[in-house]
């Protein structure tokens, strides 16, 4: 656990700076630190139960985001069997 909150922004950049496709979900503040770290040219799926969320952070500036208003318990069950139909 990073303590430090400046420490922590460092890490997440580090872990983002490459990223071409990040999927947020269920965790508002991380979602939305992270979003907000990311290019606009990073494609987004947002998966959060609060419309709010989903909104916030798919209309932050790019058109490369995709929300989706769903319960993570119910999406990524779905998410896997269709992955596994590849």
């Amino acid at each position: 656990m990073i303590q430090n909150s400046l420490e922590a922004q460092k890490q997440y950049m580090n872990l983002v700076k490459d990223a071409e496709f990040a999927i947020m979900m269920a965790s508002t503040l991380h979602s939305i630190a992270v979003g907000n770290m990311l290019p606009s040219n990073v494609k987004s799926i947002i998966v959060d139960i609060n419309p709010a969320v989903v909104i916030k952070l798919s209309d932050r500036g790019t058109s490369q985001a995709i929300g989706i208003v769903s319960d993570v318990g119910t999406f990524l069950p779905l998410l896997v069997e269709e992955l596994e139909k590849e």
